[in-house]
């Protein structure tokens, strides 16, 4: 029984259950990516920070933002908590 003013406890996922939950979450998502000349990778995790990489055709298409949001919201109800989702730009070459 919850006394008045106490929150309910939500199961805390430990940190590699995380990992593997964003990355599951993009798996899901690329195929679809990638059968229009795109895909997303997984770059970093920090916090509530998730950087991703667009690739290919992501990388130019006006919905890569409608994009990131349907990840972002597929991790948060995956996740069960508030998670960010960063794309990070290419390292392009050096122009001479």
């Amino acid at each position: 029984m919850l006394v008045e003013g106490e929150q309910p406890k939500q199961l805390r996922v430990t940190d590699a259950g995380r990992e593997q939950i964003i990355r599951a979450v993009i798996e899901e998502i690329r195929p679809n990516l990638r059968r229009d000349g795109g895909d997303c990778e997984l770059f970093e995790i920090d916090g509530n920070n998730v950087m991703v990489k667009l690739t290919g055709a992501c990388m130019f298409c006006k919905f890569s933002g409608a994009t990131l949001e349907g990840i972002q919201a597929r991790l948060i109800e995956r996740l069960g908590e508030f998670v960010r989702l960063i794309p990070i730009a290419s390292a392009g070459k050096a122009r001479h």
